[in-house]
């Protein structure tokens, strides 16, 4: 007989991972220190209103579910009783919430009751501070801080979207960067070396050719995000334009911690730093620490915790106990 088991999942563009945990009822704990049955990693999601973005969905649920029950040694037909997935895009409270919430219970023969579909940012939360205050700022190729306090009460800020809100971001730093060499190209800057190293980067020799480039935002968004250690590196050996970019981004950062602490009350925060900026960027993370360290003094990271599919499968558990 197979085991009860909940499904967590983490969705990318590139790939969506599953983990299956056993479900205990008796165990009033979150779980997350209980040994995972079975990870699977399946295809990656797009935006629900993009081309395909419904199907891209379902079968990025199907595919890494598949992937993790083959893992855990369950049976193709075994289903969890509960589900949640994490996924850029899902705004709290939205219709789009209710959409791919709608969707998932429909791919996984649920209950709409045993279902969530949330933002990712909410499913790193859950990992990393699944019974106590903190806040996980998030720096990829977009960036968000979000965090809870005591009593579980949640706040946001930024992370809304590149075309909006996209300061401390991978893709802030390298559309900066390239907005700098137009204006090295045709005179208003004296050149630089980051010029020739960004053009390269994308494969483009001219002005023209990056303004094609960037018309097409499904390309240029990563493309631009990809640049992001090319800015950072500049900036570490000396030019000047680039520390202001990078530096920029910093305060952008601490000042989204900022106010997710102030409107949690968190004096002295834990901070979880999650994404490729904050992970393989020093120079950023270290601006970063000196930003935070004028605006909340007393500030720390945290050490560890779960990833977001813990996240998810706290959450899962959470959905079936009673209320």
């Amino acid at each position: 007989m197979s085991p009860l088991f909940v499904a967590g999942f983490d969705a990318g563009q590139t790939t969506c991972r599953c983990r299956l945990l056993r479900w205990d009822p008796t165990n009033p704990s979150d779980g997350l220190d209980e040994p995972t049955l079975g990870d699977g990693e399946g295809s990656g999601v797009s935006h629900l209103e993009a081309e395909h973005g419904e199907a891209r969905f379902i079968a990025a649920i199907n595919s890494s579910l598949t992937a993790a029950r083959a893992a855990a040694g369950l049976p193709s037909t075994a289903a969890p009783l509960a589900a949640v997935i994490g996924a850029s895009g899902l705004e709290q409270g939205t219709a789009l919430q209710g959409r791919a919430q709608a969707l998932m219970a429909a791919a996984l023969g649920l209950p709409a009751e045993h279902c969530l579909a949330t933002g990712d940012e909410r499913t790193a939360l859950h990992g990393a501070f699944p019974n106590r205050p903190g806040i996980v700022l998030i720096s990829g190729t977009g960036m968000i801080a979000v965090g809870r306090d005591d009593q579980g009460v949640e706040a946001r800020s930024g992370g809304w979207g590149w075309m909006l809100d996209g300061g401390g971001s991978a893709f802030d730093l390298g559309h900066q960067g390239l907005q700098l060499t137009l204006r090295m190209a045709d005179g208003r800057m004296a050149g630089a070396p980051l010029r020739h190293r960004l053009w390269d980067a994308l494969g483009c020799n001219s002005a023209a050719e990056i303004k094609a480039l960037v018309v097409r935002p499904e390309r240029s968004v990563a493309a631009l995000a990809q640049l992001a250690p090319l800015v950072v590196e500049a900036a570490g050996h000396g030019d000047h334009d680039a520390r202001r970019i990078v530096q920029h981004s910093a305060q952008a950062l601490a000042e989204a911690v900022k106010a997710v602490a102030t409107t949690l009350a968190l004096s002295a925060p834990a901070i979880s730093p999650r994404g490729g900026v904050l992970s393989h960027l020093p120079l950023m993370r270290d601006l970063v620490e000196d930003a935070l360290g004028e605006r909340l003094p007393g500030w720390h990271w945290q050490q560890g915790g779960g990833d977001a599919c813990a996240g998810a499968l706290a959450l899962a558990k959470g959905l079936l106990r009673p209320r």
